[in-house]
């Protein structure tokens, strides 16, 4: 696949990722996807696998965060890897403090089909809004 067909597919994915899509999102990936988000100390953090982690973090992820994605602004492609930048801002709803975190998204397309997202996230400031407000750190 070229280059563009890469990138169009991960501009696809996201696109599906900020309306909700979760059908468009599951035809777009690969069988035994692979996201591994970092951190710790927040809901969304570990290692996400094929469909059915894939399903489990988007709804953990609406259960947990609202979270607004505007277009990424930027998308690096080299052969099978996509790095998209971009940011969001959101809300944790179980503490309702906000966060705001710039990120990039390594992204491995095969097939036509998203096989690996790896995440470099702010996880400092998600795991401090995931935080109730007067507990020690």
């Amino acid at each position: 696949m070229s280059i563009e067909e890469n990138t169009q597919i991960v501009m696809d994915f996201f696109a599906a990722l900020g309306c909700g899509d979760r059908q468009a999102l599951l035809a777009l990936s690969a069988e035994d996807i692979e996201w591994i988000i970092p951190g710790k100390d927040w809901a969304l953090a570990g290692t996400h696998r094929g469909h059915a982690g894939l399903t489990g973090l988007l709804q953990k992820a609406s259960e947990t965060t609202q979270i607004s994605y505007p277009p990424p602004p930027e998308f690096v492609a080299q052969g099978d890897r996509v790095l998209v930048v971009g940011f969001a801002e959101g809300t944790i709803k179980s503490t309702n403090n906000t966060f705001e975190d710039h990120w990039v998204f390594a992204i491995t397309v095969r097939d036509r089909k998203l096989t690996h997202i790896r995440e470099y996230i702010d996880t400092q400031a998600l795991a401090r809004a995931s935080k109730m407000e007067g507990l020690s750190t």
